[in-house]
C-alpha cells in the first residue's frame, strides 16, 4: 500500500489527474470499488494539490467528473442488464441493497456515496430498480460533488500528513457525511430563521 501511494505521488500531474478520474469513475462503472475505494485516489489528488503539483480545482473537477460519470455508467448497466452479476456475487448484501433502494429511492444514491460497497453497488441497483434517470442524476451530482470536495480537501489540508488522511478516508466516510449533514442543517436553520424574521416586514409592506 505504501509503495503504491509513493508511486502515485511521484507520477506526472496529468497522469495523477487521469488516475483520480479513472479510479473514481471505475468504482461504479467497473465495480472497482469492491477492491480499491476511490477516495484513496481523491485524497492523494488533494495531497498533490497541497504540494502545488496540480491545481486544487483540477483535482476537484477530475474527482467530481469521475464520480458522476462512473455512477451514470453503472446506472445504465443496471438499467439495461439488470443486477444479475452483483446478485450472484453478493447474494446476501445485494438483497439488503435492493431493499434499501426500494425504501429510500433516489436519496439512497446520495447516502450510498459515503460507503465503499454501496458506492459501487447503488448506481447499478438504481438502474435495475428503474428509478427515473433525472432523479438519479440530481442526487448523483449532489452526492458526487460533496463527497469529492470533502475528500479532496481532506488530502489538501493534510499535506505531508497524508497517512493520517488516508486512515480517515478509510474509516471516516460516515463521519464526514455526518459533518456535511450537520452543516447543511445549520445553514438551513439559519435561512429559515432569517426568512421568518423577514415575513413581518413583508406583511407590513403589503398592508401599507
Amino acid at each position: 500500500m505504501n509503495r503504491a501511494v509513493e508511486l502515485f505521488l511521484s507520477i506526472p500531474a496529468a497522469w495523477a489527474l487521469a488516475a483520480v478520474f479513472t479510479l473514481t469513475a471505475a468504482e461504479a462503472a467497473l465495480f472497482f470499488g469492491f477492491v480499491i475505494p476511490g477516495e484513496i485516489a481523491v485524497v492523494l489528488g488533494g495531497v498533490l494539490a497541497s504540494f502545488d503539483r496540480i491545481a486544487l480545482w483540477q483535482t476537484l473537477a477530475a474527482a467530481i467528473a469521475g464520480a458522476v460519470i462512473g455512477d451514470s455508467i453503472g446506472f445504465q448497466v443496471g438499467r439495461h442488464y439488470g443486477s444479475r452479476w452483483l446478485e450472484a456475487k453478493f447474494p446476501q448484501k445485494w438483497g439488503a441493497v435492493a431493499r434499501w433502494i426500494a425504501k429510500n429511492g433516489p436519496m439512497a444514491v446520495f447516502f450510498g456515496r459515503y460507503s465503499a460497497f454501496l458506492r459501487a453497488a447503488v448506481p447499478t441497483a438504481a438502474g435495475a430498480a428503474r428509478i427515473p434517470y433525472g432523479q438519479f442524476l440530481f442526487w448523483n451530482v449532489v452526492g458526487g460533488a460533496t463527497w469529492a470536495t470533502a475528500f479532496t480537501l481532506l488530502g489538501f489540508l493534510a499535506g505531508e500528513g497524508y497517512e493520517v488522511a488516508l486512515k480517515w478516508a478509510h474509516r471516516g466516510s460516515l463521519a464526514l457525511l455526518t459533518v456535511i449533514v450537520a452543516v447543511g442543517l445549520i445553514l438551513w436553520g439559519i435561512r429559515a430563521v432569517r426568512r421568518r424574521a423577514h415575513i413581518p416586514e413583508v406583511e407590513k409592506e403589503i398592508k401599507e
